[in-house]
């Protein structure tokens, strides 16, 4: 059965998450059915992460096997005709080896979160950005950033239903810039690592943002780091800034992609 890897983009406010569940919409059940309307099924995909629910994807990776043999563009063509109108859509698919696997066959994920800083409303990016009401220190975050990366023991930034072996994890880069967004200003957060734990980013991004408000000093991340217990982990922020930008591969996939000029 010949395998393919699906680039996946999705706004993640209809879904309860990536993972299919029984009783809730999921992007794996939305992926899952449309390949039921190419090929009997039942399908079953694995993805390079999981998203929470409210969390979206620009690139999202995911593998299936299939009986016929597809030509990628008109695979990517067929399931985003199936997917319609759901707010999924396949950005590019390729044929991979048979023992290429989207999440063991990883070597970074990478996450964006958006920060959106004004008192108004955000009428035209809800669901799409964090919104706060006032102006952070850019350089404060930075330093405070700076104390996270490296190999550290992450147990204050972890969920306490993480199901990672260990908290023990390098966050290899992580960066913060300030740009004039279409609705305000706007700090976007890129975070890159191996893997992430459940709720490490968004525990990473909310604390940051206490350090940028002036309620936490930039040493105060390394205190909290060092205590290795949630308790001293600064507020979660919600999931709709979220974004799983990209997922790393020793050989990128989708290299080779012709289905558009404007994809990357």
């Amino acid at each position: 059965m010949p395998r393919y890897a699906l680039k996946i983009e999705y706004h993640g406010a209809a879904f309860a998450g990536w993972q299919a569940q029984a009783d809730q919409p999921s992007v794996q059940e939305a992926v899952e059915a449309a390949l039921a309307r190419l090929e009997p099924g039942p399908h079953r995909i694995s993805a390079a992460g999981r998203t929470d629910a409210g969390v979206h994807a620009l690139g999202q990776v995911a593998h299936c096997d299939l009986v016929k043999t597809w030509e990628p563009f008109r695979l990517s063509e067929a399931l985003n005709y199936h997917l319609k109108p759901q707010a999924v859509a396949i950005r590019a698919a390729a044929r991979v080896a048979d023992d290429w696997h989207a999440r063991f066959t990883a070597v970074e994920r990478r996450y964006l979160f958006r920060l959106l800083m004004r008192r108004a409303p955000a009428s035209l990016e809800a669901g799409l950005v964090w919104q706060v009401p006032r102006d952070l220190d850019l350089d404060a975050m930075h330093a405070g950033a700076a104390h996270l990366i490296g190999l550290h023991d992450f147990t204050t930034f972890r969920s306490s239903m993480c199901q990672s072996a260990s908290p023990v994890k390098t966050l290899d880069a992580i960066s913060i810039h300030r740009i004039a967004g279409l609705s305000g200003p706007e700090l976007h957060f890129h975070l890159r690592a191996r893997s992430f734990m459940h709720n490490q980013v968004r525990s990473i991004v909310g604390t940051l943002e206490r350090v940028g408000a002036g309620a936490w000093a930039p040493q105060d991340v390394r205190h909290a780091l060092e205590a290795r217990d949630r308790a001293a982990c600064g507020p979660v922020c919600p999931p709709q800034g979220l974004y799983l930008a990209g997922v790393g591969y020793p050989e990128d996939p989708f290299a080779g992609w012709t289905g558009s000029t404007t994809d990357i």
